[in-house]
């Protein structure tokens, strides 16, 4: 069985950010202000993204626990990027060049939108069928996996004893996905939903009293985008509470990367520390063993939901 695991990808060094920033536009090179720009924001992280390494790791392991839960299906986990190598459609033709005949396919992003996830699901699906095989069926979300709400809830429980206790309820829990543009909502997409019903989720089973959502990393294009942003949400809530922390819970996210590291760790700490508050982020879920559990657990029931043959 061929596990295709896809993600966004991310520049390996400073001269792939060009031809990256390119294929993300659709093949129009970006100009030399935008490069500089989004140059400058790699610099700011370390030059580089973790993303990639991270993804590897996640792949790596998602491998390897798959193997060992169950004894019916021999997994093997190929690597398919939406914007740079190995490209989705890469990993199409090394299953199929392998023999693959039958494979599911799992997008590292906890959320279901047609903006997103089936653009992933419909390149994988379009070169398998344009090879004749393998067949995939693809996971559409998994963002309800109790592994995944647990693994938030802790991090955030981690967080919380670091705050002094008498300070808890001054605490300002902000959860976060990234934003898509608000044309989705036209045809009904579910992603906004789910990612609501991710942040209740996580809040009950961690008895967490005062959260919010927002979205952040918003593109910069004429069309407007979901809201309200993440900076917005901050000062407004600072000036009408007064919280003392701020802990900010990126659930659209899986990984360190630089809508993490950047648009978190740097922009909206500037705008904590500006209002004289304390600025907190959990640990993302990388390759944490719990977090793998919890996609090895997806797709096992997806194989369950296929074959009915799998019982881990």
């Amino acid at each position: 069985m061929g596990l295709l695991l896809m993600a966004y990808g991310t520049p390996y060094r400073a001269e792939d950010i060009e031809p990256y920033y390119t294929n993300i536009r659709h093949g129009r090179r970006p100009s030399d202000a935008q490069l500089a720009d989004l140059t400058r924001r790699y610099q700011a992280i370390g030059g580089s993204s973790p993303l990639a390494k991270i993804t590897r790791e996640q792949a790596g392991a998602l491998d390897r626990v798959l193997n060992e839960r169950q004894d019916e299906i021999e997994f093997n986990v190929y690597l398919g990027l939406k914007y740079i190598h190995p490209f989705i459609e890469d990993a199409a033709l090394a299953m199929h060049d392998d023999g693959i005949e039958e494979a599911i396919s799992l997008v590292l992003a906890p959320h279901y939108s047609k903006f997103s996830v089936k653009s992933y699901n419909d390149r994988a699906i379009s070169k398998a069928d344009e090879l004749g095989y393998p067949k995939i069926s693809p996971i559409e979300s998994w963002y309800r996996e109790p592994q995944f709400i647990q693994f938030w809830s802790d991090q955030i429980q981690k967080v919380y004893s670091d705050i002094p206790e008498n300070e808890h309820d001054e605490t300002l829990v902000v959860f976060s996905a990234h934003s898509l543009p608000e044309k989705i909502l036209k045809n009904g997409d579910p992603y906004p939903e789910q990612v609501r019903e991710t942040m209740e989720a996580i809040a009950a089973r961690g008895r967490i009293r005062h959260y919010v959502q927002a979205w952040q990393s918003a593109g910069k294009t004429p069309d407007p985008w979901l809201g309200p942003d993440i900076w917005y949400v901050t000062r407004e809530l600072y000036r009408k509470e007064h919280y003392k922390h701020f802990v900010f819970c990126p659930i659209g996210f899986i990984a360190e990367h630089l809508e993490v590291l950047y648009d978190n760790d740097k922009e909206c700490k500037a705008v904590v520390e500006e209002l004289g508050a304390h600025y907190h982020r959990p640990n993302m879920p990388n390759s944490d063993p719990a977090f793998i559990d919890c996609l090895a657990s997806a797709v096992l029931k997806k194989c369950n939901e296929g074959r009915k043959i799998l019982h881990g």
